[in-house]
């Protein structure tokens, strides 16, 4: 077993990156349709795919969120969301956001939608202050009435240690201060389902957190055959060099 210190903003390339070659996303950009919903995770996501279609030039990741927390008195870098990124038939649609189409997405069309927690079932939940459910409420209405598939790309510095379906419950309606919790019908895909996918190795978490830039940080322990060791060492370093999280 090999150790590595991945930062958040490092982990969040490294599912980027991941789901730039994943086989669920590559069909959807054959000709149909595949949605990534603006998040900061999702930033870099988009920056990854729209640079593998040659279709980069133009987007920024900064501004590319609807909400994120940050430090008290902290402040988020100035941006303006443009529109979500939606790629229909390989091409993008400029100005466009994920309630313009949800309507007419089907079962084989892909939506990416980030999270906010990571439970120890590997279900995830997001934040929702919306009264309609903002974007989340759109996305379930074609997940669960038309079959769309939805992955959701969430770092490991988001698991949490209860069931999120307990947790939602609790924080219903009526019972909280601030936003509400909401479970998603899709697949989590976290650092860990990323470097198996690009290098065949196996990720334990094994320790957490740091400082001076370290904060949130994940200790992985990698195993695997000498190749996929080998090839995971050498992205992890690559990677390790990712700036903060200015999203």
């Amino acid at each position: 077993m090999k150790q590595f210190v991945i930062t958040p903003a490092a982990g969040k390339r490294l599912i980027a990156r991941a789901l730039a070659g994943h086989p669920d996303v590559a069909a959807a950009l054959d000709g149909r349709t595949l949605v990534i919903v603006a998040g900061t995770t999702n930033a870099y996501v988009a920056e990854e795919v729209l640079s593998s279609l040659g279709e980069a030039e133009g987007f920024s990741k900064k501004g590319f969120r609807r909400g994120a927390v940050c430090p008290p008195g902290g402040k988020l870098p100035e941006g303006e969301l443009e529109g979500d990124v939606i790629i229909s038939d390989g091409k993008p649609l400029k100005g466009k956001q994920i309630f313009d189409v949800a309507d007419e997405l089907g079962p084989d069309d892909l939506i990416l939608k980030g999270a906010n927690a990571l439970d120890p079932r590997g279900r995830a939940a997001v934040l929702v202050g919306h009264p309609q459910a903002g974007t989340a409420g759109a996305i379930i209405a074609a997940v669960v009435g038309r079959g769309t598939k939805l992955i959701v790309p969430v770092g490991l510095e988001k698991r949490i240690s209860e069931d999120v379906d307990m947790l939602a419950a609790e924080i219903g309606p009526g019972r909280r201060e601030g936003p509400g919790l909401l479970p998603l019908p899709g697949l989590a895909f976290t650092e860990a389902d990323a470097l198996q996918l690009l290098t065949g190795a196996r990720f334990r978490l094994l320790a957490a957190g740091g400082v001076c830039g370290a904060e949130g940080a994940l200790w992985a322990g990698i195993e695997g055959n000498d190749v996929q060791v080998a090839a995971a060492e050498q992205l992890l370093k690559e990677l390790g060099k990712e700036p903060p999280c200015e999203v």
